[in-house]
């Protein structure tokens, strides 16, 4: 059954600063405003928010007719495509636009003039009691930080992919969502795709029988040289780079960094790597398929083998997740892009998925897949009846639920599953070594080092909201 949220209470509400952690030693900082956070570093009280009445209707959800009132923090790359694919039905109004980049935003609000006000700084935008929802597409090393403060700030969260770049970023936000009850759906639109659909229904029928182990995969080569090398060089006019690194380490401006998702996988730092850049697609419809929950032990080995460029995260690396009876891998290179049934030659991007059971293979990617018998064992090949319905579209979905409370098919109590195996991964590479983790008490477990590590270090003056473990 879905969980329904109701929206907030018009009543004003203030968000509590207390420690809810036994294993926390003092209380973290809940979300300042900018001009409280100009004045002060230390611990207080959020100010108090209002969720907008235009968005409530009887019985504590907006009627089908009722306006969504849209804000989106991040406006590069698939930010735009995301409200593009939003703001194109009417029952949507772009309300507010936030980038670091001053001319980022401009071209968006552009767009949007007769709705849409320009912002800088997050925070002040998640104060505005006209917006209802915000899409968050700002570099992933962002993602948790401001998914907390917009649950907390009353506000529904299309949160792009990867969800988070850390274990305990991934309980932070998915705890977050759930005390302050909001809807939220992570962007690994791929989940929407038909192709998934029909694979989930192979899979579920109990044709191919029991599925042992499942192999996936992403790879390209991007020559020796990488990405190449930028100038050194000021930040642009009208960019704000130091809150562009935010909550990450600081460092001199780079143009290849900053220039889209794409560059950002090559820095470890904002990104964790293409692992976080692509998994959350990938291994996304084995653990739908099989229904799968965090693994017990994750494997990850890799490293910087090859390319010589200006970013510092892997070329290679390759994981293994234990589940109970069943193992997942995961080979990803940026120096290699033979995709085995998938693709070879000339270099490209090429990612596949194979479920190899009992009774046959059956291998595929986003658009299409194939099943390979294990001779007269597949009894039966005939395609399971389609059983699972058509998407509307991934952010249609979300807009939906915005209005039914009902959470979305890729809501944080479904994709926590996917952004736990991939941070336990890189968790495991940093280490050197496998990490357990004991899905009842949810911890990791054995490995004080990891347990330290599992958390990142914010820079000064951000706070990682621990409270929320």
């Amino acid at each position: 059954m879905a969980t329904e949220y109701p929206l907030a209470s018009t009543s004003k509400r203030k968000s509590s600063t207390k420690n809810q952690s036994q294993n926390v030693s003092e209380p973290v900082a809940h979300r300042h405003s900018r001009r409280q956070f100009l004045k002060t570093t230390a611990s207080t009280v959020a100010a108090p928010y209002v969720l907008t009445s235009a968005a409530l209707g009887s019985h504590g959800a907006p009627p089908p007719s009722e306006k969504i009132n849209l804000g989106i923090i991040g406006v590069n790359g698939m930010g735009r495509g995301n409200l593009e694919n939003c703001s194109k039905y009417p029952d949507v109004v772009v309300k507010a636009v936030c980038d670091v980049s001053k001319v980022r935003r401009d071209e968006v609000v552009e767009q949007h003039k007769a709705s849409a006000k320009a912002y800088h700084d997050y925070r002040e935008l998640l104060e505005s009691s006209e917006i209802d929802a915000v899409i968050i597409a700002t570099p992933p090393h962002w993602h948790a930080r401001i998914a907390v403060d917009a649950v907390e700030a009353g506000k529904d969260i299309y949160l792009q992919k990867p969800m988070t770049m850390y274990p305990d970023e991934t309980l932070v936000v998915r705890n977050a969502v759930n005390k302050h009850k909001r809807i939220s759906q992570i962007g690994t639109q791929i989940h929407a795709g038909s192709n998934y659909r029909r694979v989930v229904e192979w899979i579920r029928s109990g044709k191919l029988g029991p599925v042992s182990v499942v192999r996936t995969f992403n790879v390209m080569n991007q020559g020796p040289n990488g990405l190449g090398h930028a100038p050194k060089q000021d930040p642009p006019s009208g960019l704000d780079w130091d809150m562009w690194c935010g909550p990450a380490p600081a460092r001199p401006f780079n143009s290849l960094l900053y220039a889209d998702s794409y560059n950002h996988c090559s820095f470890w730092d904002y990104s964790g790597g293409w692992t976080p850049g692509m998994a959350p697609h990938i291994i996304d419809l084995p653990i739908w398929a099989l229904e799968l929950g965090v693994p017990r032990v994750t494997s990850c080995s890799g490293g910087r083998y090859v390319i010589r460029d200006d970013g510092d995260a892997p070329d290679t690396q390759e994981i293994t997740w234990q589940y109970d009876q069943f193992t997942m891998t995961w080979m990803m290179s940026t120096c290699n892009s033979f995709a085995f049934d998938f693709g070879r030659g000339e270099p490209a991007r090429r990612l596949g998925i194979y479920f190899h059971a009992l009774n046959g293979t059956l291998f595929c990617n986003y658009s299409k897949y194939e099943i390979v018998p294990e001779g007269e064992l597949l009894r039966d090949k005939t395609p399971p009846p389609e059983s699972i319905p058509p998407s509307p579209g991934h952010e249609r979905e979300w807009l939906d639920s915005i209005k039914s409370r009902k959470q979305p098919s890729c809501n944080v109590n479904y994709h926590w599953k996917v952004d736990m195996a991939i941070t336990l991964a890189n968790l495991s590479y940093r280490l050197g070594r496998s990490v357990r983790f004991d899905s009842q008490s949810e911890r990791i477990i054995g490995d004080t080092k990891a347990v330290e590590m599992a958390r990142p270090e914010y820079r000064a003056p951000w706070k990682f909201p621990a409270e929320y473990l």
